[in-house]
């Protein structure tokens, strides 16, 4: 099965990182905006909301993950992977920050088969 959003094991390993220290449930929003796109943020769930102007693009680690509908609408030809870089200083409102780590957003094109196989399996939300 295809999957729109991947995380790598350096992601995965962040992430259950972040969910013991912070009680469990997180989120993921890759909004427009700032950080040249290229920022997934971490968030506890209520501190951004969720609506029709949002799409979800599955999960990583176990937390959904949300990218705004018209940024969906320039990346949803590719796959996004999550991974995560060394960060210093402040600056962002991403749970990882204080760690000195952040999450960032690589992306790689979909093969005309995998685009196939979204668009027949219902994924294709564009």
């Amino acid at each position: 099965m295809v999957e729109r959003v991947v995380a790598t094991p350096a992601a995965l390993e962040l992430i259950e990182f972040l969910k013991r220290k912070h009680g469990g449930a997180l989120m993921f929003h890759q909004s427009g905006g700032c950080c040249d796109n290229s920022a997934a943020n971490c968030l506890l769930p209520g501190e951004i909301l969720i609506g029709a102007g949002d799409v979800r693009l599955g999960d990583i680690g176990g937390c959904p993950f949300y990218i705004g509908k018209a940024q969906y609408e320039t990346w949803k030809h590719t796959q996004l992977i999550i991974d995560v870089i060394d960060a210093h200083g402040g600056g962002t409102f991403s749970l990882e920050g204080p760690e000195g780590k952040a999450f960032h957003t690589r992306s790689r094109l979909f093969t005309e088969a995998e685009l196939a196989e979204l668009g027949a399996a219902g994924a294709d939300r564009g």
